[in-house]
């Protein structure tokens, strides 16, 4: 049996690894920024839709006046 202590990587294998491991993080980090870019695109025109709704709804029930003037 050796009795020598475990290997220690050099320094080039772990600068290595580290950079290895910056790069996936990186590309891990741009793919979730445009997965919530789209996300909150897609939010942002359901969020648009619903007030046209809205008010397309208060123009059928005849309260867009009555609400305009009270603010007012």
């Amino acid at each position: 049996m050796d009795a020598r202590a475990p290997e220690v990587p050099s320094g080039d294998l772990l600068q290595s690894a580290a950079e290895n491991l910056l790069r996936e993080l990186e590309e891990h980090f741009r793919a979730l920024t445009a997965t919530l870019n789209l996300k909150m695109e897609e939010m942002g025109n359901r969020i648009e839709d619903l007030q046209k709704n809205v008010d397309d709804l208060m123009v059928q029930a005849g309260i867009e006046n009555s609400i305009k003037e009270q603010t007012t």
